[in-house]
């Protein structure tokens, strides 16, 4: 087992940390191969992440394919919640990748699930982002997850925990409006990158970080198998660590 090297710091520095820990990866992968894989996660507490990758200097874009971890199934592409869109804004249209793969949660889903999963057996990634979800999820894998399947992408069902931090995060107005399923990158596909970076800010987040650190790994913890993985930079503020300053 192995503690995430984790780094408490202001709102402001956290994505800006979490971000330079990122590039580092990926410019040392480019040096040594030619190329770097990543994957980007979405949702407010990536804002601050992306904002800073973009604008680093030094990443050669032109070397690096990109992935994401989830999509809603049945949601078009120009919906605001969209996470196709969210990345297409934030970072595909603002930097010159080498090649992205979006989830198209518009299309037949298992068949999508089998073609990212060849696509991204080719790709070893260098470098994941992530974050932890209120319920602890890792992408949309929500207690209890599957920590056994060796399916890169999977379909799952969101609890009604996740669906209602979406209303929460000002994605969708009423729950009700929420999808119900969604295509995922697997908890066994997360943990195959060769280095993670976890950026959790807020408060609401707190519970979610210290079961996450100081709770059993298990299925019903999802992020807690984040301490299996050797590589996991964890970035928190004040708010999100404030549970592990009281322990």
């Amino acid at each position: 087992m192995h503690s995430p090297r984790t780094t408490i710091a202001s709102t402001e520095q956290l994505g800006e940390l979490a971000a330079a820990r990122g590039a580092e990866i990926l410019t040392q992968a480019i040096a040594a191969r030619g190329e770097a894989n990543v994957v980007f996660a979405t949702g407010v507490s990536q804002f601050d992440v992306l904002e800073n990758l973009v604008r680093h200097d030094g990443i050669d874009w032109s070397r690096v394919t990109g992935f994401h971890l989830d999509e809603y199934i049945g949601l078009p592409a120009s919906h605001p919640a969209s996470f196709r869109r969210y990345l297409k804004e934030r970072i595909v249209d603002r930097v010159r990748l080498g090649d992205f793969h979006y989830v198209d949660g518009e299309a037949e889903p298992r068949t999508e699930c089998q073609r990212l999963g060849e696509l991204i057996r080719r790709h070893p990634i260098d470098v994941a982002f992530v974050g932890i979800g209120e319920n602890g999820h890792l992408a949309f894998n929500d207690p209890p997850a599957d920590f056994e399947t060796d399916d890169p992408f999977i379909v799952v069902t969101l609890d009604e925990a996740c669906r209602e931090q979406q209303v929460g995060e000002g994605w969708f107005r009423e729950l009700q409006d929420v999808p119900e399923r969604a295509i995922s990158m697997s908890i066994c596909q997360i943990l195959a990158a060769r280095s993670i970076v976890c950026a959790v800010p807020e408060a609401r987040k707190a519970k979610a970080v210290l079961a996450a650190l100081h709770g059993p790994i298990v299925p019903d913890l999802p992020a807690s198998i984040l301490r299996r993985h050797f590589d996991v930079s964890l970035y928190l503020d004040e708010e999100s660590a404030s549970q592990l300053s009281a322990r």
